[in-house]
């Protein structure tokens, strides 16, 4: 078979002519890299036995295309890249909440101070129970018992009220 720069040569407008049938607007460049690489395998695994190669060369450069944009796509829908607009309306979560922890120590008052220690950290601080353990330098089952104790208190009070 020929060199492969005259093959790439000779075949370029095919690889063009797919990287257009396949609606392909974004990173022509790097989809035209694909389909050389897709023929350079072609060029090597073609048997003239089994027929032409444009037809071979064709089948295999397109699916190596396609392989590529669903490699492509499937790591584009994993991915998530939120638009500068988003980072705007995003509050900073480190600011004082004096008016929440307020409003939640006045359901608190009869939780001991560890269960009311577990309602803010979760509340306010969106901590884990691993993280609340970490920060109170507690294993994880004292803060799971912290937090069984002030759902149960917490739901009993609500109980009373709504009757």
């Amino acid at each position: 078979m020929e060199s492969f720069e005259q093959l790439a040569k000779q075949y370029e407008p095919m690889i063009h002519k797919i990287i257009r049938a396949l609606n392909i607007y974004k990173n022509k460049e790097d989809y035209f890299h694909i389909g050389l690489v897709g023929l350079w395998e072609a060029s090597e695994a073609f048997n003239p036995e089994k027929g032409d190669f444009t037809n071979y060369a064709y089948t295999f450069v397109k699916g190596h295309i396609l392989n590529e944009m669903n490699r492509n796509n499937r790591l584009e829908e994993r991915s998530v890249h939120p638009k500068e607009e988003y980072w705007e309306t995003v509050e900073e979560t480190n600011t004082d909440h004096p008016l929440e922890v307020e409003f939640l120590l006045s359901y608190c008052q009869m939780l001991t101070e560890k269960e009311t220690k577990w309602v803010i950290y979760t509340c306010v601080d969106f901590l884990s129970v691993r993280e609340i353990a970490d920060k109170e330098n507690v294993s994880l089952s004292a803060v799971k018992q912290w937090r069984s104790s002030a759902k149960k208190k917490l739901k009993e009070q609500w109980m009373e009220v709504a009757d």
